[in-house]
């Protein structure tokens, strides 16, 4: 028995217990109870519940999507060429093609699980799946073509604190505000945000390392036009104790060869080390010390700058990085001691 046929045997229960003994309150009571038809019952979707399953099944699931929505927002940046790393920065026209991006390369990452629609743009576990973005939560233009079917929704900002979501929605006219723009485009309305299944909600993204810088800091680490070396010493100098991606070396250096500026025999690693700096990156030994000195752990693709000095006691605090003296994370007043060379492996 539905809920709906359950409500009419109450009422109709009610109705005879009325006619009885005459509460008309009461029945105007029963007037005002809020009804719970088939127009407005959440019901099963079984082609969305194959979608959620079947994506949910993805090995790794959470942290690539994280990955291509960096890589994305690091894609149109382009920052190798242009020193840009902001949104604000982008022209219109790179702005509305971000979707587009976003959309390509999710295919590109997720190529066993999500194969071309023949009407939408995915099928994922045999079912049409439009895949829509936006940088505004909530803001996802639903096309005319897609209605009626099942979107994946995404959502991201780079920011200071970057944060991403991916959920999946049935396009019903009743999930759908009315209007819409000149190509007829709606957004969800109050029920149809309700109705999404969110599979991550605010989950992290890979940082963007000079959002999270100040003006001034940014400016110290630009403020050398002529030389790319110099402008990487200066964002390891300025950037201790934070994770700095590949895309944002590429940015900062802009020269083709710019992994070259953070290695040793001549790059950031030679050049900082009698400041007492090291740079740790995503090899295995690296993850360890980053780990056992308190300091962000680096990531694929990933460094992490840090002063360190001779540690006089032996404590949790104090560390050895592959030799047999101990460091710790140097404090602004600590003397400035050479730092050691680091293994590889």
């Amino acid at each position: 028995m539905s809920e709906n046929q359950r409500w009419m045997l109450l009422l109709a229960s009610q109705k005879r217990w009325i006619c009885r003994f005459g509460d008309w309150s009461r029945m105007q009571r029963l007037r005002s109870f809020p009804r719970r038809g088939p127009s407005n019952n959440l019901m099963p979707d079984p082609s969305l519940a194959a979608v959620k399953q079947s994506f949910l099944q993805t090995a790794n699931l959470e942290r690539r999507i994280a990955r291509v929505l960096r890589d994305t927002y690091d894609q149109i940046y382009n920052g190798q060429r242009t020193g840009r790393f902001r949104v604000s920065e982008l022209f219109k026209t790179e702005k509305t093609h971000f979707g587009s991006l976003v959309e390509i390369n999710l295919r590109r990452e997720f190529d066993l699980e999500i194969q071309d629609g023949k009407k939408m743009d995915y099928q994922i576990g045999g079912v049409e799946v439009d895949c829509k973005f936006s940088q505004k939560l909530g803001g996802w233009m639903i096309p005319l073509e897609a209605r009626g079917e099942i979107c994946l929704l995404v959502w991201a900002q780079d920011t200071a604190d970057p944060k991403w979501s991916m959920g999946l929605v049935r396009a019903s006219a009743r999930h759908l505000n009315s209007g819409g723009n000149q190509d007829k485009k709606v957004t969800l309305n109050k029920v149809g945000m309700q109705a999404v299944e969110w599979l991550f909600k605010n989950a992290e993204m890979p940082p963007n390392v000079l959002l999270q810088l100040t003006d001034q800091e940014v400016g110290r680490i630009f403020e050398n036009k002529n030389s790319g070396q110099q402008r990487i010493n200066e964002l390891f100098r300025v950037a201790e104790k934070r994770r700095i991606g590949r895309a944002i070396i590429a940015t900062v250096a802009q020269q083709e060869d710019y992994m070259k500026r953070v290695r040793g025999n001549g790059g950031a690693r030679s050049l900082l080390q009698p400041e007492g700096i090291i740079i740790l990156g995503d090899y295995h030994s690296h993850r360890v010390f980053a780990k056992n000195l308190g300091l962000p752990v680096p990531q694929a693709g990933e460094f992490v700058s840090a002063r360190i000095c001779p540690s006089a006691k032996r404590d949790s605090s104090s560390v050895s990085l592959g030799g047999p003296e101990l460091w710790r994370v140097a404090m602004p007043g600590d003397e400035i001691v050479k730092a050691p060379i680091l293994p590889f492996a």
